[in-house]
């Protein structure tokens, strides 16, 4: 039986790069989407608020477990063949950006009316309104959820090892099947997602703290 040393603790520091990779990835792709879709539920076409609510109400509705088989499992059923990386990429990044684009849009709904109607007195195209006026105020309101929901995306991406991507919890149980020392080996998996998610954690709540106390004033 092999012993748990320091290659197999390299083996598992190295993998948690991967779970920052596919966060980041999936986190960027999933804020594009999620931005438009987000314009979308405030848009003044009915057609295109119920797309978009329709939309996020499936994503939403369903464990992003499953929307991850239905990539790489339902998608193969196809003939359309996901390597792991990919599949769990598209997976994450749909979940994502309904979840973004419902915090966004709070955000932005959450600017007051007063603001809308200053920026229309100036006789400010839409586009200018959300440019100048609008964005940048629900930006610094939205940053403390965001950066919350970040921390649940990076603990979300364990579930990308059913896939046999080898993320950071995958890379635990490989070593783990081979050493069988799952005190130690799950100890250091647990630190180093601890590592990653604490800072995170303690960022979204001073975030709030200051939103707040500017929003006091």
């Amino acid at each position: 039986m092999q012993t748990f040393g320091w290659p197999e603790a390299l083996f598992i520091l190295r993998s948690a790069g991967w779970t920052l990779a596919l966060t980041a990835i999936a986190f960027f792709i999933g804020s594009i989407i999620g931005g438009a879709f987000a314009i979308m539920r405030l848009s003044r076409l009915r057609w295109l608020r119920r797309f978009a609510s329709g939309y996020i109400l499936v994503i939403q509705s369903i464990p992003v477990l499953m929307v991850l088989f239905m990539s790489y499992y339902g998608l193969s059923a196809l003939g359309i063949e996901l390597p792991p990386f990919l599949a769990a990429s598209a997976s994450l990044s749909i979940y994502v950006s309904a979840y973004l684009a419902e915090i966004w849009r709070g955000s932005i709904e959450s600017v007051p009316r007063q603001q809308w109607e200053a920026s229309a007195s100036l006789a400010h195209t839409t586009a200018q309104t959300y440019r100048h006026v609008i964005l940048p105020q629900a930006v610094r309101i939205s940053l403390p959820p965001t950066v919350g929901f970040l921390v649940q995306l990076v603990k979300n991406t364990s579930i990308v090892q059913v896939v046999g991507f080898v993320d950071l919890m995958r890379a635990g149980m490989l070593v783990n099947n081979a050493t069988y020392q799952a005190f130690q080996i799950f100890t250091l998996v647990g630190a180093i997602y601890f590592a990653i998610c604490f800072p995170l954690s303690r960022l979204s709540r001073h975030l709030e703290k200051v939103m707040n106390a500017s929003r006091s004033h």
